[in-house]
């Protein structure tokens, strides 16, 4: 009998891709039934996993036997969390984790593998203390490790996405596409294309589950410094660009208020001590190949996204 994968935010970027990643994997996808977890499984992206054969269910984050409903009988279970600001903020996705992690005990689930990030206020000492979306995943990630649950936790990168659908990258009326960040020439930012990757490093996991629990996996095909997200762009595109470095209240301007300071200091992150804080990414790069699995690459997404930038 295959084993159950039970997949959160099927319908999402990452928990899409994580679906994608084991459909397409030779191993996993004969050992593994998917059950994909939405929150409205009549919207047309639910309907279309169900075409694929995908088991799609319904889930209310804020109920446990709604989540023991969800995850009843699996062996795997892949867990996004997303900020809830419509209705308690970053805490209720602390609730949420929390919840999922308690039914995951219960239940006896092999291997929960959540999509995690570094606590800021504490890896910088409180100097910033207001980047709630790294915060609230760390401290879930916490909160599963108390829980003697087997895990492993996959540290998505900053997404490659941000400079097409969120449109970091403007163009000029000189036709030159300026990149402005409040950080120096030598921040680096591991690059991730999400909607991509993730499902491949969670596979990575999966194949090799003894060698991972209780680690982090850090998702990024490498660490780009601002002027080589510039150049690279220029190689990939044909198109001008240039990077400019502003100071922190230049930044917040062109930011809803809301926002601002946790955007601010989510670059300031990057710049010291690190998204990553310092650590190589070659031991994640290196556990993709030994499924012959790698990233894709700045240059590859750009190849992919030109269109975007016309």
């Amino acid at each position: 009998m295959s084993k159950i994968l039970t997949v959160f935010g099927a319908t999402g970027n990452q928990g899409g891709s994580v679906i994608r990643s084991v459909l397409a994997d030779a191993v996993l996808s004969k050992e593994f039934k998917i059950r994909g977890i939405t929150r409205d499984v009549s919207k047309p992206a639910a309907r279309a996993l169900a075409a694929k054969g995908i088991d799609v269910k319904a889930a209310d984050m804020n109920s446990k036997p709604s989540l023991s409903d969800a995850i009843k009988g699996s062996h795997t279970v892949f867990l996004v969390t997303t900020p809830d600001f419509m209705s308690g903020g970053p805490s209720k996705e602390l609730e949420h984790g929390k919840n999922v992690a308690d039914v995951a005990k219960e239940a006896g689930v092999q291997h929960l593998i959540f999509s995690s990030l570094l606590h800021v206020t504490k890896e910088t000492n409180g100097r910033l203390k207001h980047v709630e979306h790294f915060d609230m995943k760390a401290d879930v990630e916490s909160y599963i490790r108390s829980k003697d649950i087997p895990s492993t936790f996959v540290l998505p990168g900053y997404f490659m996405t941000n400079f097409t659908a969120l449109q970091m990258m403007r163009k000029g009326e000189d036709g030159v596409y300026s990149l402005a960040y409040p950080v120096g020439e030598k921040a680096k930012f591991p690059l991730i294309d999400i909607e991509s990757d993730i499902g491949k490093y969670v596979v990575a996991a999966m194949r090799s589950r003894s060698k991972v629990l209780g680690k982090q996996i850090l998702a990024a095909a490498d660490y780009y410094p601002p002027t080589r997200i510039i150049s690279e762009f220029e190689e990939a595109t044909g198109l001008k660009g240039r990077f400019v470095s502003i100071d922190a209240e230049t930044y917040k301007s062109f930011l809803p208020g809301p926002m601002a300071e946790e955007m601010l200091e989510n670059h300031l992150f990057i710049e010291e001590p690190g998204y990553y804080a310092g650590r190589s990414l070659q031991e994640s790069l290196d556990l993709l190949a030994e499924v012959d699995l790698k990233p894709t690459t700045w240059k590859d997404f750009l190849a992919k996204n030109k269109a975007a930038f016309q």
